[in-house]
C-alpha cells in the first residue's frame, strides 16, 4: 500500500477506520502530503472515532499540503472500511489498518487490478458523499457501478446499513446455508448474531465441517473473554476451534475450498449490521488455493481449542448474564 501511494502520479482515495501514523517503517502521512503537493488529488477519509488518536497537527498538515482530509462521523455507525485506491488502477481491500500496533499482527488485504475497481471507487465515493464531499472528481464515481454478477470469479461486497446496502450479511447468510461439505471461517472477534449460530449448527447437523480461528488474545481483555464465551459454547454443536497464540486480525470466509470472502467484517454484530464494511469474493482458483495455504500455515501455527485453556473468574460470571442478554435481544 505504501509503495502504491509513492508511485501515484493522478490519484489517492485512501479511506481506513484506524489511521494512525506512528509506523516506524512507513511514513504515510509524509507519502500523502509528498503526492498532494506534487499535484496529485489526494482524498483521505477515517473514522472519527477509530482514529481518535491521529493529532489535530498531523490532520493540519495534511490539509495544509493540499490535500483533502474528512471525519466520518456519526452516532453508533463507523466506516470500519480499510481500502485505498490509487489512480483509478490498483486497489487493496481488507482487514489492514495504519497503526504502529498491528504490526506484528496477522492480517490480510488484497491487492485489485481491472474492471473491480470501479466497484472500490464507487463505495470510496458514496462515503466521500456522506461526509459532505463535493469534488465532482470524486463524486461522479457514485454513478460508475459496475455490475458483477455472482457467477463472476471476483466481485465487491459492500455493506453500507444506512443505505440499506447488506451485501456482505446477505453472502454470509448464502454461503454457509449452501456449504456441503466445509466452512473455514478466520475472525478476530467472535459475537455472532443468532441468525449466524443457527446457521453454522445446521451446518454441521448436514455434514459440513464447520472450523474456526481465534487469537487466544485481542487487544482487549473484554473481548477476548467475550471469544472464550463463545467458543465454549459452541464448541457443543460440533464447530473445531484453533487458537493461535498471536493476534490474527484477519476476516475470512472459505466455503468447500472453492469460494473465498476476505474484508473488513467482523463476526459481531457492530459489522454486520452497524458498520459500513467492504469486503471481496472470489472463486478465482489461483486466489482460492492461497488462501487455502494461508489457513493451512495458520492452522499449522495453532492449537484445537480444549476447556482447560480458560479457567473462569469471578468477572465471567458477571459477564455471562450480559452476553447472554445482548444474544437474546439480537
Amino acid at each position: 500500500m505504501f509503495e502504491a501511494i509513492s508511485e501515484a502520479r493522478e490519484s489517492i482515495c485512501l479511506e481506513m477506520y484506524i489511521f494512525v501514523d506512528n509506523t516506524p517503517r512507513h511514513a504515510f502521512i509524509e507519502a500523502l502530503k509528498r503526492k498532494a503537493r506534487e499535484g496529485v488529488r489526494v482524498k483521505v477519509i477515517i473514522d472519527s472515532f477509530g482514529s481518535s488518536e491521529l493529532s489535530r497537527e498531523a490532520i493540519d498538515e495534511i490539509r495544509r499540503a493540499g490535500a483533502e482530509l474528512m471525519l466520518f462521523s456519526r452516532w453508533f455507525r463507523h466506516t470500519h472500511k480499510k481500502l485505498l485506491v490509487v489512480d483509478e488502477k490498483v486497489a487493496f481491500v481488507g482487514g489492514v489498518n495504519i497503526h504502529r500496533l498491528f504490526l506484528k499482527w496477522k492480517d490480510l488485504q488484497i491487492r485489485l487490478e481491472g474492471t473491480i475497481v470501479n466497484s472500490v471507487l464507487c463505495s470510496f465515493a458514496r462515503t466521500y458523499v456522506m461526509c459532505g464531499g463535493k469534488d465532482p472528481s470524486v463524486a461522479r464515481f457514485c454513478e460508475r457501478r459496475t455490475k458483477l454478477a455472482e457467477r463472476a470469479r471476483i466481485w465487491f461486497l459492500e455493506h453500507q446499513p444506512p443505505k440499506g446496502k447488506r451485501l456482505i450479511k446477505k453472502h454470509y447468510r448464502s454461503a454457509i446455508a449452501r456449504a456441503r461439505k466445509s466452512i473455514v471461517i478466520v475472525t478476530p472477534y467472535l459475537f455472532p448474531r443468532r441468525w449466524m449460530v443457527a446457521l453454522l449448527h445446521q451446518a454441521v447437523l448436514r455434514g459440513v465441517k464447520v472450523e474456526m480461528i481465534l487469537p487466544r488474545r485481542t487487544d482487549h481483555r473484554l473481548f477476548t473473554k467475550t471469544n472464550f464465551f463463545y467458543i465454549s459454547s459452541l464448541a457443543s454443536t460440533g464447530i473445531d476451534f484453533y487458537i493461535q497464540n498471536d493476534m490474527n486480525h484477519a476476516k475470512v470466509l472459505l466455503v468447500d475450498g472453492k469460494e473465498g470472502v476476505v474484508g473488513s467484517q467482523n463476526l459481531d454484530i457492530l459489522s454486520f449490521d452497524y458498520g459500513i464494511e467492504a469486503g471481496v469474493c472470489f472463486r478465482e482458483k489461483e486466489m482460492v488455493e492461497d488462501l487455502k495455504g494461508i489457513i493451512e500455515e495458520w492452522k499449522a501455527d495453532s492449537v484445537p481449542f480444549d476447556p482447560s485453556m480458560y479457567r473462569e473468574k469471578w468477572i465471567d460470571f458477571l459477564i455471562a448474564p450480559v452476553i447472554r442478554l445482548f444474544q437474546t435481544i439480537m
